[in-house]
């Protein structure tokens, strides 16, 4: 906003002055050793207030919190920010084939998740998300997001098969960190990783997208850099539905990619609908040269429009309306929370 205070003089130029932005205030500080509001991360979601326009902040002092987290649907604008991102662990340890003991039944792949993002506009600051089952009982998510326009900055997410989830939504990551075994970034959502480390511990793929052919864009790695441990050899991608689509743009890939870089899932006919791109990318693993052949190789012309500004600026529907959301925007805004 612009404050315009006009002189008394007709030929002076008006003195325009930018006004000064209200420091950030935190409405609840959690802190597991009594030093705050709440104790558990829960107790300050549920404190806040539902269906707000505007953000509410959560501040989280270090230390490990083993609790199941929900955002439910309608705790919008959320922002959760960690007093420093290795040493806030939000954590839990369910897995898909783990029994959930007030149902009796398996908790399944989506019911493992250590954390659920329901609520639309969520922004995590400086977290780590963990699920510390281990591969002994399959799936195991760290995090489940179902949140439109959610963000997470230097942000952690820890695990082995199925660490992240995206639902149909859209979302973006910036400066994260995100490790697992099999398949451990997957689902339908819109999502942008930008300058982020991707890591595997080994599997089938680092990623099985599942993007419904209504929409152009799946997960999109952006200047990002794909890291392993020693001895690892997997891919970039398999279909987990039809017209799964994934992007590496300008990324680092290690030498333990394969050189065939994508796979089919068993499935020849995801061959005719799978969207897997790439486009200069660098490192041993980024030689093209045996490619599978239904995979693209992007042009500079084609490649603008994963600029990701452009991959996010339309909501995730069939009808799509395009609402330009700004995720760089919401950060700036967010400048002072961020180191």
């Amino acid at each position: 906003m612009l404050l315009v205070s006009c002189s008394s003089s007709e030929d002076t130029e008006p003195d325009i002055k930018e006004e000064e932005k209200e420091p950030i205030e935190f409405d609840f500080v959690v802190d597991k050793n009594g030093g705050g509001d709440f104790t558990t991360v829960q107790e300050a979601i549920d404190a806040a207030r539902s269906n707000l326009f505007v953000n509410q902040f959560i501040f989280v002092k270090n230390g490990t919190y083993k609790e199941e987290i929900e955002v439910p649907k309608g705790k919008n604008n959320l922002v959760l920010v960690g007093e420093s991102v290795d040493n806030v662990v939000l954590t839990y340890d369910n897995a898909a084939q783990k029994v959930n003991a007030e149902t009796g039944q398996e908790f399944g792949t989506s019911g493992s998740s250590s954390t659920f993002i329901h609520g639309d506009g969520f922004v995590a600051i400086n977290l780590t998300f963990e699920n510390s089952a281990g591969r002994d009982y399959g799936p195991a998510l760290a995090i489940y997001v179902n949140s439109d326009k959610s963000v997470f900055y230097n942000c952690r997410f820890l695990g082995r098969q199925d660490t992240f989830y995206g639902n149909r939504k859209r979302m973006y990551l910036k400066n994260c960190y995100i490790e697992g075994t099999v398949d451990f970034i997957f689902g339908p959502a819109t999502a942008v990783f930008e300058n982020s480390e991707i890591h595997s511990y080994g599997g089938t793929s680092l990623t099985a997208a599942s993007t419904e052919s209504y929409v152009d864009f799946g997960f999109v790695f952006r200047d990002c850099k794909l890291t392993a441990e020693s001895g690892v050899s997997t891919d970039l991608g398999r279909p987990w539905r039809p017209y799964a689509s994934v992007a590496y743009i300008n990324t680092e890939m290690g030498g333990f990619i394969k050189a065939a870089g994508w796979n089919n899932w068993g499935n020849e006919d995801n061959e005719l609908t799978a969207r897997f791109v790439e486009y200069e990318s660098t490192g041993a693993g980024a030689n093209i040269s045996q490619r599978v052949d239904w995979s693209r190789q992007l042009s500079s012309e084609e490649a603008k429009a994963y600029e990701t500004l452009n991959v996010l600026k339309t909501t995730y529907s069939e009808n799509q309306v395009t609402d330009n959301w700004d995720p760089y925007e919401l950060l700036e805004n967010l400048s002072e929370l961020i180191e």
